[in-house]
């Protein structure tokens, strides 16, 4: 495949991802103050620890959902040595999470796209992080103003 191509699949996946995590925070900014205040009739204190779990679970989805599109890109180009499925999940997974075991490496063809998957990746678990950080906040934030 030439570079060009790679680079332009590359980008069209990452704005594929993007568009998939904006909207989940979006939906996830949308909902957590009404999703919080029933939490915090139902369980009190605990409402903290719960509405983090779900925002990160939601998150966590959003990121699964990327790595499953990653792996479905490597699966449809016919990218080797990615044969199956499973293979095509593990070695997505451990690009986008930039771990890089290094015993799947795709042919020389396809090797700009792990590349563009791992910045991706962090990319996204930074803004993950950044976006968890505010939310969790801003429910500490609340929560002082009501005492």
């Amino acid at each position: 495949m030439h570079l060009m191509t790679e680079l332009g699949i590359g980008g069209l996946m990452i704005a594929a991802t993007v568009i998939i995590h904006a909207i989940t925070m979006d939906l996830v900014m949308n909902r957590v103050v009404t999703l919080y205040k029933f939490l915090r009739r139902l369980l009190g204190h605990f409402a903290k620890p719960a509405i983090a779990g779900i925002i990160v679970v939601a998150l966590f989805a959003a990121h699964v959902l990327n790595i499953w599109l990653w792996a479905s890109l490597y699966l449809w180009l016919e990218a080797e040595p990615v044969q199956t499925l499973a293979d095509a999940l593990y070695f997505s997974t451990v690009a986008y999470t930039t771990v890089g075991f290094g015993d799947i490496v795709l042919k020389p063809d396809f090797r700009m796209l792990s590349g563009i998957e791992a910045t991706n990746g962090m990319l996204l678990f930074g803004w993950t992080t950044a976006f968890i950080f505010e939310i969790i906040s801003k429910i500490y934030r609340r929560e002082a103003d009501f005492l």
